[in-house]
């Protein structure tokens, strides 16, 4: 049982994050804000996904008024990504935005900071303090100490900004594309603060090797009790990062959301095109929303028996396969017919 680390409660919309709260998968859109159309009908992708939270990059006033429609059709809160401009995070937050993520230190004069800071207080909009280990300030960039010690050291800064302003909606996130120095950094900072962490590696890079990466770097914060919400970063359609975190999320315990699938690795027993059954079933309920373990089994002499504490399960044979249930075997039919009959047995069984 993994002890999660204590942190404050912080409330994105209808989403409790910190405090003992399940630990929240966000994504990102990747289309044009000022598409209206578009942006929306990723949001509710996304959002069949599982995606409890969802950024939209905010990069100019056009994007910022299109806040205003998006919040209306968004089944799930919107958090508005900002740089630099002050004036941008005020049009978000009057126009129904649920969060920010900007860092105070970077959007000019003190006095814009307090009217963005003033303006979110009002209306309980938290911000995300989000330090990257790429765009570090110049001051510490020239330190010599090690780059998650300066990571930290930035977002303690930024920190000290918005608690000199009387104000404490915050969460924190410190990301680099080297995993070490992302784990790092999440260590040190949370024993300098109890304020919710968003845990990512930015960067992490395509389907394949960022998910390596994340889950190596998510994996290893999430079983010291390290973080609040995730988002796992890939070069790839954001549906799939959500599906990622929900998959690091459940290998830990820590949510349960969806089926758990598990499958053998091929061997010279095996009949059947595993691979691609493997990734059929996957495809085939990944949006059933019920907490049990399905298993893909490659053969029927101890597939099934491997596979025992599995809830429903398929094992292929010669030209045919078998569905069993909690490592009985309740049907054979031909293979093209497994997923059929396995879709049917669930159905039955749920009822």
């Amino acid at each position: 049982m993994i002890k999660k680390r204590k942190s404050k409660e912080l409330i994105i919309g209808n989403v409790k994050i910190g405090n003992g709260n399940p630990i929240s998968v966000q994504s990102m859109c990747n289309t044009d804000t000022r598409d209206v159309e578009q942006t929306s009908r990723q949001i509710n992708e996304l959002a069949d996904a599982g995606c409890e939270l969802i950024r939209l990059a905010v990069l100019n006033p056009d994007a910022a008024d299109s806040i205003k429609e998006l919040v209306k059709i968004s089944p799930v809160p919107l958090i508005a990504d900002i740089h630099f401009d002050y004036r941008l995070a005020i049009q978000c937050i009057n126009n129904g935005i649920s969060a920010l993520r900007l860092n105070p230190g970077n959007i000019g004069k003190r006095e814009n900071v307090e009217k963005v800071v003033k303006l979110a207080k009002q209306q309980k909009i938290p911000i995300r303090i989000g330090v990257n280990a790429g765009s570090l300030e110049k001051n510490l960039i020239e330190k010599n100490i090690p780059l998650h010690e300066k990571m930290v050291e930035s977002a303690m800064g930024h920190i000290k900004i918005l608690e000199d302003l009387d104000f404490d909606l915050i969460k924190v996130s410190l990301k680099s594309s080297d995993v070490l120095t992302t784990i790092e950094a999440y260590r040190l900072i949370a024993q300098k603060t109890d304020y919710p962490l968003h845990l990512g590696v930015t960067e992490a890079g395509t389907l394949k090797s960022g998910l390596i990466k994340s889950a190596v770097g998510l994996g290893t914060l999430l079983s010291e009790g390290i973080g609040d919400t995730i988002r796992v970063s890939l070069t790839e359609n954001p549906i799939e990062e959500v599906y990622a975190g929900y998959e690091i999320l459940k290998s830990l315990k820590l949510r349960q959301k969806g089926v758990n699938f598990i499958s053998c690795p091929t061997c010279g027993r095996t009949q059947i095109d595993l691979i691609e059954l493997a990734k059929k079933v996957e495809e085939r309920f990944k949006n059933l929303d019920q907490n049990i373990t399905i298993a893909t089994m490659g053969c029927a002499v101890n597939g099934p028996g491997e596979a025992k504490n599995a809830d429903y399960g398929i094992a292929g044979g010669i030209a045919e396969g078998y569905v069993f249930k909690k490592g009985e075997i309740v049907a054979r039919v031909p293979e093209n017919q497994l997923l059929d009959k396995l879709e049917e047995i669930i159905n039955k069984s749920s009822k």
